[in-house]
């Protein structure tokens, strides 16, 4: 029996049989089934006849929509209840595989790409994309870093995902391949392919080791058992078989001797006994797409083109149909059993995914998308997670929750498992069953407790769940039934969205429909009704008799008492509440956010995570302690945040006790977590100012790393971050922040590095430690710095050893600075003369009255003597008088801080015998400071130069030479560093931060960056948040804004100007460390005024003047600050309006240009009546365009125009002109054919001044003041604002603080 090539049997147009392409020809087999050797159990039997090939599958059966399966938006009403975890959007996918420990999902595509997604962060790691056509298969190994793939190339291939390259390809298929797996124990993997074979490969010796024939049409799939020595596959030719490898498992094991060899080298060319068919299962009436076995059971399911998903039974003889599921409308892709539940998945061309009972064979829920076909479903090995593929991409989902419904009250946490309520005791550690819970009646998913709420006085548990569409459960637990497993007592129940205690014998119960919440006693009985402030999702416990109720974007605290509203918070979708022990503190907590907030719902901190939050609880210390899927992390009150460990499994925080974290894992098992809090205990007492506590820290734990410093830099504590530091670099750079110069200067003693002693001085001048500055110059030789010093410290005696040191260095431009800041005249006179400037030298002499001098020069000039300029008065250039003279600058006194007195306090033995050995032959550490009159004696060689810098080896050799003492000027003492860590003060403390910069930190709003200063981040953001690209208009704002917020103070003649910023609200009251927005010169009641003129100007006519207004009010809308939700409204509203008159009076302006056009001119008078305009502004706009019309003899426009103006309420000469018109225009047609049709509504196009009809497809807007235009405009300057680009993406005007929060 020849096989027909696939050009004469082509494959179905669907369910992985894709039509090819018609410009593309099918691929040819010519091997005759024949050579292939069927399996040795059936060689005898006749072949059954080639059943017909499955007609080609057309699209899914009209009237399912009538059916009510199929919903707007994606899935159907049921699969709200799929928990997806994450999806992508790509080319059709058609294999899947999970890695078996990271998260990771492998997706084939049907344009050949391989995706390499994490499904925990979103993100695409990699993509392989070196097959030819589809990918149809794929699989990840359970321990190597390989994956394997098969495609539509009749290649395998296999990859390491770590070098990102593909090892090897294995050749031999003669057709598309449909499945690739490797084997969970052996180096095998078997594929299945449209050639009509499996075939078992070995990946490690790269051969075919066994082909298994007896299909006779495509073989679907093909998959390994995961623990027996069984191969199951699917084939088009009706049936499913399944083969035994226990032979080739022997020969693998066992090694083989020559004749086995020989034996070996016959199987592999002629085909071999190594894989037998075990069953053949026969039943299904269309091809089979997929079968797959039970994890543990004998049992296998199998999905086919009939839409009939078959169970099948099998012992060690046989295997037989146990039963059929019927429900799919169209063909079975994909089916397999749950790894962890008794149920099977399988998903359908009928675009959904069907879960069945197992047991009972009965369908529990459907999950349907609305455009798009299912082809490949695959389970995570490990966890409770299943991933589909489908015509646009692939989900990974769960079916149930995995999260234990539990609460914390006191000492105790109650929680359920296993359908029993237990508590556990936090301090003996004992786990106590106390209820048993009902079964639901229902067989659908994720009936299992969602929320637990416990009121311990009564002793009452309340279970919600999503049974029956939202139901709760009351228990009352007598105190003797504890721990006794068969007490059984009948709950009250009732039906609620949402139920939770408000006091002590009352529980709330949210009625979604009529967004009211229902007060219950505990017999159930309803006591008070109350409707709900916002349109509520779930209410959450909030203290006695209060409820925190959620909407979609915000949460509020509602007082049921009073009804009244106590505090609301705009947030991300809320999913769990946690209370602080006090309740003075709440965590909302999100899917990828964290909003801590006060009992008032007062914002504190907002955290945002990649990863999905988890749970979280409160430590006694006020700090958040959360989870994500796999870390454990805190939150401080201030919003600073850190990792505490990494987690392996997802827990469930209960709570947190000193270091010890008590949690609950997804089996519902209690564990307890033992942590290090030392990192966060530390941050929280610097931030509350326990500086007591931060010492003994300090002093006694191992706090230290990178971290912790950059923190301690990051939060103003550079003085504190030296104590964990070694490093002298890091040392310097630390001390120089902290301004404690004697650190810097013995670190950079060690360093001994140019640009360390330059910074020192930068920061000593700055402190005005002159000593420190002069030696740091001597180090460097920055003679030029160094006399620049002298001069203004008044060592004017030093600057002139200065010039004597440049002279002997052939210096004489510095030579010349020096005799200048000294003022002598000769001297300069002298310097200019030898460097042969004598004509410059003259005329220094003669103006300075130095005559012989001047005639010794002339002498020497000749006739070259330069003429001086006539009736000009000289002047002496005399150095200034420095204002502190010979001395440091005086230093600002502070009491010393606790780090400076407490930290020293661990080395003060050592200090103390420091100054015992003070006067021995230690040697001294004090600063060698050069002399500069020595330096003059040495020919200018006394500055130890930093590179060259060596020992004097001839300082104690004097001995013997009879030295004459020499007259030099007295010794200057050692400076030493301001701020000794034993004295009473130190320097000055750090500079606050800047007002404006508080500013820019706090705000998002461009108006108050501007005001700041901060023209470029207020750039950015009106970028960011309108698409502005134009800023030349806004660059006077600007200006204003900032000159506006800002005051300017005189203190001296000879200091700069100070600079003081201006605050909205500021009063003498206030706090000097709580800074207000700023003063804005812009405000909208000025716009309003501006409004007003506007409309004048419009009225009188005056066009152009009515223009710039209009325009000048949308150029400073984006920077005003408004402080309320009804004025941002109004904002919005006046750009509207503003938008409607400058498009209107800019084409009556055009109008009024064209002469000749006629026809253009009437059109744009009648897009000028379709602008929204005051009614008296709309009344001259129609009598214009009415006249208009008129004249030009366009009588059926005109009339139109004409009772437009008598629906306005015109006066009552305007109503009598329009009814003369309509009497004259009647049954009269238009001589000229406009573009202009009133029937049809449109907008004008603000560039081209054309109309954009309703339904007309492709027109961009403007994001910052919405005007429309026609497609090919997109990119350019808005025409309307001029400011904006259109068609920029945009997230909206920003102009109110109240939009933040």
């Amino acid at each position: 029996m020849a096989m027909h090539s696939l050009a004469d049997n082509p494959a179905p147009a669907s369910n992985g049989h894709e039509a090819l392409p018609p410009n593309d020809t099918a691929p040819t087999l010519v091997t005759p089934i024949d050579l292939l050797p069927s399996s040795s159990a059936y060689s005898s039997l006749p072949l059954p006849p080639d059943p017909p090939p499955p007609p080609r599958r057309s699209s899914p059966r009209p009237g399912l929509e009538g059916l009510g399966l199929r919903r707007r938006g994606g899935w159907g009403r049921q699969a709200a209840r799929m928990l997806t975890k994450f999806e992508t959007k790509s080319n059709r996918v058609k294999g899947l595989s999970f890695h078996p420990r990271r998260p990771w999902i492998l997706a084939s595509l049907h344009s050949g790409v391989i995706q390499m997604w994490d499904y925990r962060m979103g993100t695409l790691l990699d993509r392989f994309d070196e097959h030819d056509g589809p990918v149809r298969g794929v699989h990840f190994h359970a321990t190597q870093p390989l994956f394997v793939s098969g495609g539509d190339d009749y290649k395998i291939k296999v990859w390491n995902y770590k070098t990102h390259r593909c090892l090897f390809t294995l050749h031999g298929h003669l057709d598309y391949i449909r499945t690739v797996q490797f084997h969970h124990e052996y180096p095998w993997i078997v594929s299945a392919s449209d050639d009509q074979t499996i075939r078992i490969w070995n990946w490690q010796s790269r051969t075919c080791v066994a082909v298994l024939t007896g299909h006779n049409h495509y073989v679907m799939c093909a998959s390994f058992h995961p623990k027996e020595d069984l191969v199951v596959s699917a084939s088009l030719d009706q049936t499913v078989r399944v083969w035994d490898i226990g032979a080739l498992r022997k020969k693998t094991v066992s090694p083989a001797d020559d004749i086995l060899r020989l034996t070996q080298m016959n199987t592999d060319l002629f085909g071999g006994v190594d894989a037998v068919v075990k069953y053949v299962l026969e039943g299904h009436d269309r091809g089979v797409n997929w079968a797959s076995f039970h994890p543990s059971l004998p049992l296998i399911v199998s999905g086919a083109d009939d839409r009939q998903v078959k169970l099948w039974r099998m012992n060690d003889t046989k295997a037989w149909e146990v039963d059929t599921l019927r429900g799919h409308m169209n063909n079975v892709s994909c089916v397999m059993f749950h790894a962890k539940q008794d149920i099977i998945v399988s998903n359908s061309e009928d675009k959904s995914i069907r879960i069945w009972d197992a047991t009972k064979r009965t369908g529990i829920q459907t999950f349907r998308r609305e455009h798009d076909r299912f082809w490949i479903l695959a389970a995570h090995p490990e966890m409770n997670l299943l991933a589909a593929g489908h015509d646009s991409g692939m989900i990974v989902f769960k079916l149930e929750r995995e999260r234990p419904a539990f609460c914390v009250s006191g000492d105790t946490v109650f929680y359920v498992k296993d359908r029993f309520l237990r508590f556990y005791e936090y301090s003996t550690q004992k786990e106590v069953q106390v209820a048993p819970i009902r079964r639901p009646g229902s067989v659908s998913l994720n009936q299992s407790p969602r929320t637990l709420s416990y009121s311990p006085t009564e002793n009452a548990v309340l279970i919600c769940s999503d049974a029956d569409g939202g139901s709760y459960e009351l228990y009352i637990v007598p105190k003797d039934s504890a721990g006794r497993s068969d007490y059984l007592q009948e709950a009250k129940k009732g039906a609620g969205g949402s139920a939770v205690f408000v006091a002590r014998n009352r529980f709330a119960v949210l009625e979604k429909s009529s967004n009211q919440v229902l007060v219950r006693n505990l017999k159930n009985e309803i006591v008070k009704k109350s409707p709900l402030p916002i349109a509520t999702d779930a209410i959450y416990y909030a203290g006695t008799g209060n409820l925190l109720c959620k909407a979609e974007d915000r949460v509020a605290i509602f007082d049921l008492q009073q009804r009244l509203v106590l505090g609301e918070l705009q947030t991300p979708a809320v999913k769990y509440v946690v209370w602080s022990t006090d309740m003075e503190s709440v965590a909302l907590l999100s899917k990828h956010a964290v909003v801590i907030a006060s009992k008032k719902l007062v914002h504190r901190c907002t955290l945002h995570e990649t990863i999905r939050v988890k749970s979280g609880a409160w430590d006694e210390n006020g700090v958040f302690i959360y989870t994500t899927l796999n870390h454990m992390k805190y939150c401080l009150p201030n919003g600073d945040s850190g990792i505490i460990k990494t987690l392996d499994v997802p827990i469930y925080i209960t709570r947190v006790v000193g270091n010890n974290i008590f949690c609950l894992d997804r089996d519902g098992k209690n564990k307890l977590i033992a942590v290090d809090a030392s990192e966060y205990i530390f941050k929280l007492a610097l931030l509350r100012k326990r500086y007591d506590h931060v010492m003994s820290m300090i002093k006694n734990s191992q706090l230290c790393g990178q971290a912790v410093i950059s923190y301690l830099q990051q939060k103003g504590f550079p003085e504190v971050a030296l104590h964990f530091v070694k490093d002298e670099k890091t040392r310097f750079n630390l001390a120089l922040e902290s301004g404690n110069i004697q650190i810097a200067v013995a670190s950079a003693k060690e360093i001994d590095d140019k640009d360390h002693w330059y910074r020192l001085g930068i920061e000593a001048l700055r402190q005005g430690n002159v000593g420190i500055v002069e030696y740091a110059y001597q180090r460097t030789k920055n003679f030029e710095r160094l006399a620049f010093l002298y001069l203004i410290t008044g060592y004017l005696d030093k600057v002139g050893f200065m010039c004597k040191i440049a002279g002997q260095n052939n210096n004489l431009m510095g030579q010349f600075h020096n005799a200048l800041y000294l003022g002598d005249a000769k001297k300069r006179v002298e310097i200019l003369e030898n460097a042969g400037q004598l004509p410059l030298a003259y005329v220094t002499a003669v103006t300075h009255g130095l005559t012989e001098i001047a005639a010794r020069i002339a002498a020497e000039l000749g006739e070259n003597v330069p003429a001086l300029p006539e009736g000009k008065s000289h002047s002496l250039l005399i150095p200034p008088a420095p204002l502190t003279a010979c001395g440091d600058w005086p230093l600002l006194r502070v009491m010393r801080g606790i780090f400076e007195g407490g930290l020293d306090a661990t080395g003060r033995a050592e200090l103390e015998e420091d100054d015992e050995a003070a006067g021995a032959d230690w040697g001294d550490e004090d600063l060698d400071i050069v002399d500069a009159s020595e330096v003059v004696e040495n020919g200018g060689d006394g500055f130890v130069d930093v590179e060259e810098g060596e020992p004097n080896e001839e300082d104690g050799e004097e001995g013997g030479w009879d030295l004459e003492d020499l007259e030099l000027p007295p010794e200057t003492e050692t400076p030493k560093a301001s701020g000794n860590a034993r004295s009473a003060v130190f320097v000055a403390p750090t500079p606050g931060i800047p007002v404006s910069q508080i500013w820019t930190q706090r705000s998002s709003l461009a108006g108050e960056h501007a005001a700041a200063g901060n023209f470029d981040t207020a750039m950015r953001l009106l970028s960011r948040q309108l698409g502005i690209k134009n800023f030349a208009p806004l660059k006077p704002l600007f200006l204003d804004l900032h000159m506006g917020s800002h005051t300017y103070l005189r203190a001296l003649a000879a200091a700069p100007v100070i600079s003081v910023a201006v605050e909205k609200g500021w009063s003498e009251s206030a706090s000097p460390n709580v800074r207000g927005p700023p003063a804005l010169v812009f405000s909208f009641s000025q716009l309003e005024d501006r409004l007003k003129a506007a409309y004048k100007a419009t009225t009188e006519g005056k066009f152009p003047e009515a223009l710039r207004q209009f325009q000048s009010i949308l150029h400073t809308i984006p920077i005003i600050v408004v402080d309320s939700r009804r004025e941002v409204d109004e904002v919005k509203e006046l750009i509207e309006i503003v938008r409607e008159y400058v498009l209107g009076l800019k084409m009556e302006l055009k109008r009024k240009e064209l002469k000749d056009d006629v026809t253009r001119q009437q059109e744009l008078a009648a897009y000028f009546t379709n602008c929204k305009l005051q009614r008296v502004h709309m009344r001259l706009v129609l009598a214009s365009a009415m006249a208009l019309c008129f004249k030009q003899r366009n009588y059926a426009t005109a009339a139109h125009f004409a009772r437009m103006l008598l629906e306005n309420s015109p006066q009552e000469a305007q109503a009598r002109k329009a009814r003369q018109v309509m009497q004259a225009c009647q049954d009269k047609e238009d001589s000229h054919q406009l573009n202009y049709d009133f029937r049809n509504p449109f907008v004008v196009c603000g560039a081209t001044y054309v109309p954009i009809y309703r339904g007309q497809k492709g027109d961009v807007s403007c994001p910052y003041c919405g005007s429309r235009f026609v497609p090919s405009i997109e990119g350019q300057l808005c025409t309307i604002c001029e400011l904006a680009t259109v068609g920029a993406d945009a997230s909206g005007l920003l102009c109110s603080p109240t939009q933040l929060r």
